[in-house]
């Protein structure tokens, strides 16, 4: 198997597995079309940040963001984002994987010593043809 194939499919299923999984992800944590979820750890996450802020969750903040794309889906950019670090992910396990196959695999072998012993033959059997009898 080529070398960095692991690597190539871990990129590739992390990036798409991220961007398809990540409306799922939000849900369960609280981020839903309907708003945010009752109890949830998104609940949680606004009651921090509404005490943090006196009162208020700020515009732009990490909730602020998550609670948009939890009821309206992830946006370009934020799909982009998502996928790199999916893809990022993805490339440490399919690297680990390209690792292991390759380290359980027999040493090549000395070819170098072979084409040597070769050539010492062919000079030994030119020598003795050349050799009068």
């Amino acid at each position: 198997m080529k070398r960095g194939l692991f690597t190539i499919i871990g990129v590739t299923a992390g990036a798409v597995g991220a961007v398809a999984l990540a409306p799922v992800a939000l849900t369960m944590a609280g981020f839903t079309s309907a708003g945010i979820a009752a109890g949830s750890m998104a609940a949680s996450m606004m009651s921090s940040a509404a005490i943090a802020n006196g009162g208020g969750v700020a515009a732009g903040s990490l909730v602020a963001l998550l609670q948009s794309a939890g009821a309206a889906g992830l946006s370009a950019g934020a799909a982009a984002v998502v996928a790199s670090v999916g893809g990022a992910a993805g490339a440490v396990v399919g690297g680990a994987a390209d690792l292991l196959s390759h380290s359980k695999s027999p040493p090549p072998s000395d070819d170098e010593d072979d084409e040597e012993e070769e050539e010492e033959m062919m000079n030994l059997l030119t020598t003795k043809e050349l050799m009068p009898k």
